[in-house]
């Protein structure tokens, strides 16, 4: 007896070809990532692709719209029950540890401020994902526009630190990293 799966939903195979764009495009890049790698990944066709997304670009925009929705999410779960500096602690320490789970969020974020260097569009899409980022960190803390400015400034070191693979536990603890990640963790 032959057995069937499923047929995914539209929303199913959106979200599929999202989690295989996300993999693809923090690789590669938007100009070097692959349609056809993405719609192979996702189980589709790469016509079917286009027709859910419209062009690589869209796409692309999209994975945007989803990592800042993503960690949203992650901020607002980590402050839950918290306000002020306790909301600011809690978001920095999840953060941070997203950082060290997950380097497919780290690299396609990184893409994202790449490519918002030479294109209007997804500059749009990345400044509206960091703007509702800020927007509730201000909320959430209370906190003045000074402190609000480090707190992101302290967040994008912590992407160098962990772009080049900066570890606690591997670096030696005089190292110039060493003195920044610890300067990430105080105030």
């Amino acid at each position: 007896m032959a057995t069937t799966t499923p047929r995914q939903t539209a929303d199913e195979r959106r979200l599929a070809v999202l989690e295989a764009a996300n993999v693809e495009f923090a690789l590669r890049g938007l100009h070097g990532a692959s349609t056809d790698v993405i719609a192979r990944r996702a189980g589709i066709s790469q016509p079917y692709l286009f027709r859910l997304f419209g062009s690589k670009k869209e796409l692309f925009i999209a994975v945007i719209d989803d990592c800042f929705a993503r960690t949203l999410d992650s901020f607002r779960d980590a402050a839950s029950g918290t306000s002020g500096a306790d909301a600011l602690e809690a978001i920095g320490e999840r953060y941070a540890q997203t950082l060290e789970d997950d380097h497919t969020m780290l690299q396609g974020q990184l893409q994202s401020y790449s490519a918002s260097v030479e294109d209007a569009d997804i500059r749009e899409a990345t400044a509206r994902g960091f703007g509702r980022l800020v927007d509730y960190v201000e909320t959430v803390s209370g906190a003045d526009r000074i402190t609000v400015a480090q707190f992101f400034a302290k967040g994008m070191l912590m992407n160098v630190l962990a772009a080049m693979q900066y570890s606690l536990a591997s670096e030696p603890t005089d190292s110039w990293a060493a003195r920044l990640a610890e300067g990430c963790r105080e105030g």
